[in-house]
C-alpha cells in the first residue's frame, strides 16, 4: 500500500486544482493577457505543486521510510537516502 493512500482524493484534488491552474496559463497566453498577469499565476501553480509535493513527502516519510527504519539495516539506509535525494531535488527546483 502506498503511503498516500489514505490522501489520495485530497492528492487528485491538489493536482487537478494545478491542471486547471496550467489549462489557465494557456488561455492567458493565448489571449495575449498582461506577462506580470501570467507570471503571478506561474507563481500561484507553482505553490499549489510545492504544497502537494511537500505533503506526499511527508507521507513518504510517515509511511515508508519509518517502516523501513523498524526494520533497520540496508533496507532503512536506502529510503533515507531515496527521501534525501528527494528533498535535495525538491530544494533544487
Amino acid at each position: 500500500m502506498a503511503g498516500y493512500t489514505d490522501s489520495k482524493q485530497e492528492h487528485l484534488r491538489r493536482l487537478r486544482r494545478v491542471e486547471g491552474q496550467a489549462r489557465g496559463l494557456q488561455r492567458m497566453v493565448e489571449d495575449d493577457k498582461y506577462c506580470i498577469d501570467i507570471l503571478t499565476q506561474v507563481s500561484a501553480a507553482t505553490s499549489a505543486l510545492q504544497s502537494f509535493a511537500i505533503a506526499l513527502l511527508e507521507e513518504h516519510m510517515a509511511h515508508c521510510v519509518a517502516e523501513a527504519a523498524k526494520g533497520g539495516g540496508a533496507a532503512a539506509e536506502a529510503k533515507v537516502k531515496e527521501a534525501a535525494d528527494a528533498i535535495a531535488r525538491l530544494v533544487r527546483s
